[in-house]
Order: C-alpha cells, then sequence, then structure tokens
C-alpha cells in the first residue's frame, strides 16, 4: 500500500511544488501593501482584523453555494479547525505585524523564517522520522542565504517585543504547515481554507473590531512607490492575492508535499520581497543580498532533491496520514 501512495503522489510533486511557491510569491507580493496601510494610520491588529474578516466574507459564501460538502466537518476536526485558524490564520499574521511594526522588516523575516527549522526538528523529534542528509544541508543552506538576503546585522537595536512577535509568528508558521498538512489529507482545501479564515476572523475580531475604525482611515491614500490607492482598494488586494488566493495554492499543495519540504520553500519569501522593492521602490539588492539569494534558492532545490524512498519516508506521519485514512472524505 505504501508502494501504490508513493507512486501515486511523486508524479504530483512538481505541480505541488509550483503551487507552493506560487503561494509563497502571492504573500511576499502584498507584504509591501500592507506597510502602506499601516503607514496610513492602521494598527497591525486593524490590518490583521480586516483583511482576514474580508476574506473570509469574500471566500466562504462562495464555497457554501458551490461546494457545500466541503464544509461538512465532524466533531473530532474541532481542534484541527481551532488550530489551524487560531495558529495558520489569525496567529502567524498578527504576531508578524506586529513584528514589522518594531523591528526591521528584513528582521522580521528572518525570525519567521525558523519556522522550517522548528517543522524540521517536529517532524525529527516527535514523529521520529530521519531525515536525508541533504534535506539538513538543504535547510542550512535556506536559513543562511535568507539571513543574508534580509541584511539582519544593518537591524541595529532591535525591539524585545518585535523578537517576540517574530518568534511567535514562526512558531504559528510552523503550525499552519503541520496542521495544514494534517488537513489537506483529510479535507476539501477550499473547505479547509474558508473555515479557517471564518475562525481567524472571529478571533481577529475579538480582538480589533472594525467597527471601532474610523470611516478616514478606509479612504486615507496607502503610498506605494509613486503609487496613491485608497486604503479600502489596498485592503481589498491583501484580501483576494494576499490572503485567499495564497492560503488556497498552499493548503492544496500540502496534500502532495511534506511539510518538512513546504516550510523550506517558504523561504524564498524574501527574496521575493527583496526583488520587488527593488523594481517597484527602487532598493538595489546589495552584493550580500544577490549572494544570499542564490544560497537560500539553492538550499529550496537541494530539499527537493531526496529520492523517492528518502521523500517516502518524510511524507510517513502515524498521526496524520497513517491512521484510519481519509475518514471524512
Amino acid at each position: 500500500m505504501a508502494v501504490l501512495e508513493q507512486s501515486a503522489r511523486s508524479p504530483n510533486r512538481t505541480g505541488a511544488t509550483g503551487l507552493s511557491l506560487t503561494s509563497w510569491v502571492l504573500f511576499a507580493s502584498c507584504g509591501s501593501l500592507a506597510a502602506a496601510v499601516m503607514a496610513a494610520g492602521w494598527s497591525a491588529a486593524a490590518v490583521t482584523s480586516v483583511r482576514i474578516a474580508l476574506a473570509a466574507v469574500l471566500l466562504v459564501p462562495v464555497v457554501a453555494v458551490l461546494r457545500p460538502r466541503a464544509l461538512r466537518f465532524g466533531r473530532g476536526d474541532i481542534g484541527l479547525l481551532l488550530g489551524y485558524g487560531l495558529l495558520g490564520v489569525a496567529g502567524v499574521q498578527l504576531f508578524f505585524f506586529v513584528a514589522v511594526s518594531r523591528v526591521p522588516v528584513g528582521v522580521a523575516m528572518v525570525l519567521v523564517n525558523v519556522a522550517p527549522a522548528l517543522v524540521t526538528l517536529w517532524v525529527r523529534v516527535i514523529r521520529r522520522t530521519r531525515l536525508p542528509g541533504l534535506g539538513w544541508l538543504g535547510l542550512g543552506l535556506a536559513v543562511t542565504g535568507s539571513t543574508l538576503v534580509a541584511e539582519i546585522w544593518q537591524g541595529g537595536h532591535l525591539d524585545p517585543l518585535g523578537i517576540a512577535a517574530g518568534l511567535s509568528s514562526a512558531i504559528c508558521s510552523a503550525g499552519y504547515f503541520l496542521l495544514g498538512e494534517h488537513g489537506a489529507s483529510r479535507h476539501d482545501s477550499f473547505g479547509l481554507t474558508a473555515a479557517g479564515l471564518a475562525i481567524g476572523a472571529i478571533v481577529m475580531i475579538v480582538v480589533a473590531p472594525p467597527w471601532t475604525l474610523s470611516s478616514g482611515l478606509l479612504t486615507a491614500p496607502a503610498v506605494l512607490g509613486g503609487l496613491r490607492v485608497p486604503v479600502w482598494l489596498a485592503l481589498l488586494v491583501l484580501a483576494v492575492f494576499g490572503t485567499v488566493l495564497p492560503y488556497l495554492a498552499g493548503l492544496r499543495a500540502l496534500r502532495d508535499l511534506p511539510s518538512a519540504m513546504a516550510s523550506v520553500l517558504a523561504m524564498v519569501e524574501p527574496v521575493v520581497a527583496a526583488v520587488l522593492a527593488w523594481l517597484l521602490l527602487g532598493q538595489t539588492l546589495g552584493p550580500a543580498q544577490l549572494a544570499g539569494a542564490a544560497i537560500l534558492l539553492t538550499g529550496a532545490v537541494l530539499v527537493q532533491l531526496p529520492g523517492p524512498e528518502a521523500a517516502a519516508r518524510m511524507e510517513k506521519s502515524p498521526p496524520t496520514r497513517l491512521s484510519g485514512g481519509n475518514r471524512n472524505s
């Protein structure tokens, strides 16, 4: 049976890798938009609250009408849904925005990118899965390259609360990969994404009720380079292209991509963010950043290279893949 599962999943590895990369490119592309909204007077909690709530309002009705069966969950799924909504949706975004508001963006990205190491350690220690040598080498190169791209040494005096928020975001991000991998093997990605966004929206509405915001904040200009757009339009783009689409793509990828591999692919985000800052904002890439980008991408490729046997070992997860199969599908 393991051989059949391996043969069925292996051909999907390329497509899943493409979906995962698409997900993180979209997340990175919208980072500057969120920063522009906060520069217009919004708090990190308010941006997170409106962004997730708007995404839930847009996606949940569509899924309810077009794929109603995707929203059918059992009692045994309550923990998964709460964990995914709290950690993978609300927590990772809120803590990251708090970190960005207190430390340089590059430093915040490096802190969040501790997540792949946490996922790898979980797979090794908790699941007791032996990871291939190339996987560890790729992880090390990816962490090194991410640090170079972010130029963390230029952060100056770092705020302790900002550091704590960045590390908290990394923990939530690790939860996103592990819970997403578990959920993607049992549920429709549209249904799980819609449920996760709805739960995350409820949590964030309690933390930062959108109706308490001044109406003037919605029409205030968000400045991105030489472009000025109303904040409401920036939030709409964040909800669709920075939340709904990347969550759908990332969760679908986790059906065929082990969480340890998917988490390393997420480390291309600072590279994309740096390139976009260069193209859109005129922020040039230094030699160290270019070298870091090459090292990071090399690491991401190495993680994908282990053969079918090694990949199958990485995909084994007794609590999520081998116990009971897809009982709710």
